[in-house]
């Protein structure tokens, strides 16, 4: 049966400056620049962000080779820590500004529509050693000058930008979990730096409005790592934390981000608690009146929960999870080389969630993915990697997405994680995503199986099943 998807439906694939440019001739070390310079056993097989995918010097080529596989469009970032030299006072690269001068211009003349992000996890560390990072509020305000540098340079072109990729990554990677630097367990910064970045994405739509973005046609959202949240029974207990991991995992985004305000529900819980962000009148005005043009959905996996072992009142750091256990459902499938469970009808079911619950605003899937290690294990004699699982992996996801749009949900396109190999944070190139392979010895590039096999279904914009 064919399912075909809509009319100039986005095709494509994401990734990062920071995973894929490599260090060259940046003014600034980001946070992970800088753990990897103190820390580089940190990172899996001791490799950092020095060369990453080389895009700094191959970005042609590799441009070249996202073309060949049929990709209509493609998500990366702009690093603050390359583009700007004065971090104070948001003054120019110059080198920053020509390169990504240049690989806007590459993109386009391939047809390949160019998505823009402004923040992937890489705030230059200086900002954090200086005022904290996301915690400061002049941190806000300085990434603010820093978008409108990008506005005014790369908006002639660039017709749709983003302000955050994962912003929830930022707070339980560095404030809760100790998985990204500095590694901190602190509920009560990472509640600020929630609001922060919150307040940090409203101030940046402000800013592309005032700068009469909107009446050239151009587009703001933001992208959100959303995991439907499932409890692992029907009774009360298990669904009351389902609800709490739902409030704090996802709408603690998402509702600012759509309905302009934060959840009820959590903020008492947070004020309870006695980790409230501070917040004043007028900031939280700006959030009420800037929402997204769009939303970007990142989905890997669900989220299966439990009610907690142990009573939320006990004793200890503060974190969300003292309300919510995860659940291993048995006999769930699971990719075992990432460690994440496989379950694509959570497509569906944030489809028909933000059709429901969020103005069915315009979306697409930006990541999706199935991180898979030793690939060469799958590599025929012509030296092709065969990820038929990653074929198998994409085709379900888009089959149950398109049945979301079939029931009304207001889906615009879907992007892999990733286009090439990149940088995986500490995982580095433990796992693979991409469409296309690299060698990171050599850096050498080629496409794999899927690669080909996703070209077939853009150039027919359906799936067959």
């Amino acid at each position: 049966m064919e399912k075909v998807f809509p009319k100039n439906f986005w095709w494509g694939a994401a990734t990062s400056g920071p995973q894929s440019e490599g260090r060259f001739n940046k003014k600034h070390a980001n946070m992970f620049d800088y753990w990897y310079d103190i820390e580089p056993e940190a990172f899996y097989n001791q490799v950092g962000p020095d060369t990453a995918s080389n895009f700094y010097n191959s970005f042609r080529e590799d441009i070249k080779l996202m073309k060949e596989i049929g990709l209509n469009s493609v998500r990366t970032s702009i690093q603050w820590s390359r583009l700007i030299e004065d971090l104070d006072t948001n003054t120019l690269n110059e080198d920053g500004v020509r390169f990504y001068n240049e690989v806007i211009d590459e993109f386009i003349k391939n047809d390949i529509r160019i998505v823009m992000n402004l923040h992937h996890f890489d705030l230059p560390v200086e900002l954090y050693h200086k005022y904290g990072g996301w915690e400061s509020k002049k941190v806000v305000d300085l990434f603010v000058g820093f978008a409108e540098k990008c506005f005014e340079l790369f908006g002639d072109r660039v017709k749709e930008w983003v302000t955050h990729n994962e912003p929830m990554v930022v707070v339980d990677g560095e404030y809760l979990y100790q998985f990204h630097y500095p590694k901190l367990v602190d509920g009560k910064k990472a509640a600020q730096v929630a609001y922060n970045l919150n307040l940090a994405s409203a101030k940046v739509i402000e800013k592309f409005k005032e700068m009469g973005m909107h009446e050239k046609g151009d587009k703001i959202g933001t992208v959100l790592n959303l995991t439907p949240t499932y409890p692992a029974s029907s009774s009360q207990e298990d669904l009351h934390a389902a609800e709490i991991a739902e409030l704090w995992n996802n709408k603690l985004f998402l509702e600012p981000a759509i309905h302009g305000h934060f959840p009820e529900k959590l903020v008492a819980i947070l004020t309870q608690d006695g980790v409230i962000w501070e917040s004043t009148a007028e900031e939280l005005q700006i959030i009420a009146e800037n929402t997204i043009d769009f939303l970007g959905v990142n989905f890997y996996h669900p989220n299966r929960v439990k009610a907690p072992d142990i009573a939320p009142n006990s004793v200890g750091d503060w974190m969300p999870t003292r309300y919510y256990d995860h659940y291993e459902m048995p006999g769930r499938r699971m990719n075992i080389d990432k460690g994440w469970e496989i379950y694509p009808k959570a497509v569906y079911d944030i489809a028909l969630n933000i059709k429901e619950n969020y103005k069915n605003i315009p979306w697409f899937v930006s990541e999706n993915g199935m991180g898979v290690s030793r690939e060469e294990r799958f590599m025929n004699s012509d030296g092709i990697i065969e990820d038929d699982y990653r074929i198998d992996f994409i085709r379900e996801h888009l089959e149950w997405l398109h049945r979301g749009i079939e029931e009304g949900s207001n889906c615009f396109g879907y992007h892999l994680w990733t286009p090439i190999d990149c940088w995986s944070w500490g995982n580095a190139y433990r796992n693979r995503y991409g469409f296309i392979s690299n060698n990171i010895h050599t850096q050498i590039k080629t496409i794999k199986k899927s690669g080909r096999w996703i070209k077939e279904v853009i150039e027919k914009n359906s799936l067959y099943s």
